[in-house]
């Protein structure tokens, strides 16, 4: 029984020698364990790389979104100024004999039609019969002798608008754009 023990003890020593070194608190001692605790030194701190690609990141997906919604908003404002002109072009060719200051009457017409804009920067031009008559502002009264029946008239308007997205030490990714539309309505 005694050599049977031995017998086993010495088996034990004996495989512990050939598959290596024991563990010790998950770490290996030995001529292995050099090369895991230098792999140990590059692979620790994983847990901030998402961080890092977030922080490199986040700027240009910032920039992205902020551009797009600028130029979303700006094409709104195409739309909204391009149906308003189309209102204003209808309005001016349904009131045409009853008219005495055409290019006002066709202002308010635009601007009641597209509140989204700032009246102030809208700007108006009215061909009547062929003919701009001078606007004073956006007045031109006594130009309803141009509102010939049966012949066209042409409303013209366009807006400022800014595709400033950011602005940096005086450079400006983007710049001022001008929104025109253009409706011209005949009379049958």
């Amino acid at each position: 029984m005694k050599m049977l023990r031995s017998l086993q003890t010495q088996a034990r020593k004996l495989g512990s020698r050939l598959s290596g070194p024991a563990p010790l608190n998950g770490e290996y001692v030995g001529p292995r364990a050099k090369g895991r605790r230098l792999r140990g030194l590059f692979t620790r701190g994983e847990e901030g790389g998402a961080l890092i690609e977030m922080a490199l990141t986040a700027p240009a997906l910032l920039l992205l979104f902020t551009g797009l919604i600028t130029f979303a908003m700006a094409y709104k404002n195409q739309i909204v100024l391009t149906q308003a002109t189309g209102v204003a072009g209808q309005y001016l060719a349904q009131i045409r004999t009853t008219s005495t200051n055409p290019c006002s009457d066709v202002f308010s017409a635009l601007k009641n039609a597209a509140p989204g804009l700032n009246s102030a920067n809208l700007s108006v031009t009215v061909t009547m019969n062929g003919t701009t008559p001078t606007q004073t502002g956006n007045s031109c009264s006594g130009a309803q002798t141009d509102l010939v029946q049966g012949s066209s008239v042409t409303v013209a308007a366009s807006y400022p608008c800014t595709l400033s997205i950011y602005s940096v030490a005086g450079f400006k990714l983007g710049s001022g754009c001008q929104l025109q539309a253009q409706v011209t309505e005949y009379e049958y």
